[in-house]
């Protein structure tokens, strides 16, 4: 199985990275391959909503994202991973969400199974984790994709995950379960 971990969060020392980079530690590279992107490393545009993607088959803006959408479409597996910004997606997660609407004439053909990871400083029963799931649970349902991981995260302080040696072993059993 390809497997493409993206990680969302601006902080290269953040919890976000570290639990995915956790995850990614767990999967057996015997059976998978595994591509880890810091997708704030590139330069993605929102989308326009001019739909010259559907006249022509290619995204009008000229960025990074159409590379990043293409990993993704080849992809078997995407693990997302987002810090939590006002109760969402961090805004570059979000942005490269919005472009993969250029695939949207294949995407519901491309069986894919879809990994969530959202790290907040607030509590796990907090509105803003049901909020992400669920914005998650609707992509899926539309493009007929298998949402198989989610896993919400209250780690406010960098180096928190690393705290918490049973969340660091549940994040490498995730990678090990892929």
């Amino acid at each position: 199985m390809k497997i493409l971990i993206l990680n969302g969060s601006a902080r290269k020392k953040g919890n976000t990275r570290t639990a995915l980079k956790q995850i990614e530690k767990g999967i057996d590279l015997n059976n998978n391959s595994v591509e880890f992107i810091d997708i704030t490393d590139f330069k993605i545009a929102g989308c326009l909503g001019c739909d010259g993607c559907k006249r022509t088959g290619i995204c009008v803006i000229k960025d990074d994202a159409v590379g990043l959408v293409e990993k993704i479409v080849e992809a078997d597996m995407v693990i997302f991973g987002s810090p939590v910004y006002w109760w969402g997606i961090s805004s570059q997660t979000k942005a490269l969400i919005d472009r993969i609407y250029m695939k949207n004439s294949i995407l519901p053909q491309l069986k894919k199974k879809i990994g969530v990871v959202a790290v907040g400083a607030d509590e796990l029963s907090g509105e803003q984790y049901k909020l992400i799931k669920g914005q998650f649970d609707c992509i899926c349902e539309y493009l007929g994709w298998e949402f198989e991981v989610y896993k919400p995260i209250s780690a406010g302080l960098i180096g928190d995950v690393e705290k918490q040696v049973g969340l660091m072993r549940e994040l490498k059993e995730i990678g090990q379960k892929l």
